[in-house]
């Protein structure tokens, strides 16, 4: 069984069991977790799309840490205009552990 869940902007698919880095949530560790936003549950070959998303359906994970992505580097450049710019940024995240899906 997965499903496919939206937050932070983007999409992914999950499994129960999984481990998954998602944009920053406000969730203490250890905390329990409800996604809502389901847009595809899959069992078998019962499949489940929803327009756009799936009533009913929700995800349960437990948060199992808060971190910092690796640093990315911007560097912008116009040539023969003596121009340089140098920058870095890093993403923060949460860490979940997909710990069941429910479809009704």
């Amino acid at each position: 069984m997965y499903a496919v869940i939206k937050t932070g902007g983007k999409q992914y698919r999950v499994a129960p069991g999984e481990k998954l880095k998602i944009e920053q949530i406000p969730a203490d560790i250890g905390s329990e977790i409800v996604l809502d936003q389901i847009l595809m549950v899959a069992d078998g070959e019962a499949v489940t799309v929803g327009t756009p998303l799936v009533s009913g359906a929700t995800v349960k994970a437990t948060v199992v840490a808060h971190g910092r992505g690796e640093k990315v580097q911007i560097f912008k450049m116009r040539r023969r205009k003596h121009y340089q710019k140098h920058q870095g940024h890093r993403q923060n995240y949460t860490e979940i552990r997909i710990d069941g899906i429910a479809a009704k």
